[in-house]
């Protein structure tokens, strides 16, 4: 079975790109397993730049085929923000609670028809030849007024589906698969990987 690295530690995002990668029979390692890799600077000003970054160093360290992601939330109301800097929204050493809280306090005097925004991923896979590929997918939300659900992970307890009328972390992971921006750009990853795969392992 053929190897691939998904440069990231994060279980959720294992989780849910591990499932889709499955039926090209590959198995899939997770940062953790290479701990002398140690954190990689985020560097980039945008989401392609992150995760091209992620990406090109693991493969060259690792010699294995590596897909990264770069993705974040994206508030209308805050000019777009956090965008990259979604995870340390609230500080470098914050955790989704505290980004969470800020978020809500930001949009606390939003009204409801302006609280619109989006989850946007880049996905970028590359490969130790040179090899490189990268995508991208948007998931449509609207700033919830509180917290609800126990599913996903980062700002799904705050956001909601407007399709669904619910929180994220409320929804099936199969739906929230089937809908995520990390999902859509998984999507159209996976429509180029036998092409950039055969060129990638040449």
């Amino acid at each position: 079975m053929d190897t691939i690295v998904l440069a990231t530690n994060n279980k959720g995002k294992i989780r849910e790109l591990s499932v889709m990668l499955e039926p090209f029979g590959l198995k899939v390692k997770s940062l953790s397993e290479f701990p002398e890799i140690g954190d990689i600077p985020e560097t980039g000003e945008t989401f392609l730049e992150n995760a091209f970054i992620k990406a090109r160093t693991v493969a060259q360290i690792t010699g294995l085929v590596t897909v990264a992601d770069d993705s974040g939330i994206e508030i209308d109301a805050l000019d777009g923000r956090p965008g990259v800097y979604s995870a340390r929204f609230a500080g470098e050493d914050c955790d989704d609670h505290a980004n969470n809280e800020k978020m809500l306090a930001q949009m606390k005097n939003v009204p409801d028809e302006k609280r619109t925004g989006r989850y946007r991923c880049v996905m970028a896979a590359s490969a130790p030849n040179g090899t490189e590929i990268h995508t991208d997918g948007a998931y449509e939300i609207t700033v919830g007024h509180g917290y609800k659900g126990r599913g996903g992970f980062g700002y799904d307890v705050i956001v909601i589906d407007p399709d669904h009328n619910c929180h994220v972390a409320e929804l099936d992971p199969e739906v929230k698969n089937g809908k995520s921006h990390r999902g859509n750009a998984m999507k159209k990853l996976l429509q180029l990987w036998p092409d950039f795969w055969e060129k990638a392992t040449k």
